[in-house]
């Protein structure tokens, strides 16, 4: 689950930031140029690809108990371990839960950058 919000975290760096690395002082605005056939690859191809898996992710991680993967699913398990007497694992399990629910910001993030690229770029769709 962390390498898919990070990989979509670091496609949207990608997106936004062109791909390029620049060395310059964090505080400092950096111009990075993009050619329009980069631009209309980003519009019509990755920013799709990016909403879309945020949105999955985002639908996965703030599911009910029902849903696999979910935080509440997770600790849905961790409350089973518990009655179980395996408290190391209920804990480990509460903590994956609560890591996942903290990826929450970071994909609303992305999506704004991509939803914010979209609308300065690609035009109305």
């Amino acid at each position: 689950m962390r390498n898919l919000v990070v990989g979509a975290v670091v496609a949207v760096g990608l997106v936004v930031g062109g791909a390029a690395t620049a060395v310059a002082d964090p505080s400092e605005p950096v111009t990075i140029t993009l050619s329009a056939d980069q631009v209309q690859n980003l519009c019509e191809k990755r920013l799709p690809k990016i909403e879309q898996r945020a949105t999955r992710l985002l639908e996965r991680i703030q599911g009910d108990a029902s849903t696999r993967g979910s935080a509440a699913w997770l600790r849905a398990r961790a409350a089973k371990e518990r009655d179980a007497g395996r408290e190391t694992s209920a804990q480990l399990l509460e903590e994956r839960a609560d890591r996942r629910a903290g990826h929450v910001d970071q994909l609303d993030q992305a999506k704004k950058w991509a939803t914010d690229f979209q609308s300065q770029h690609c035009g109305a769709k």
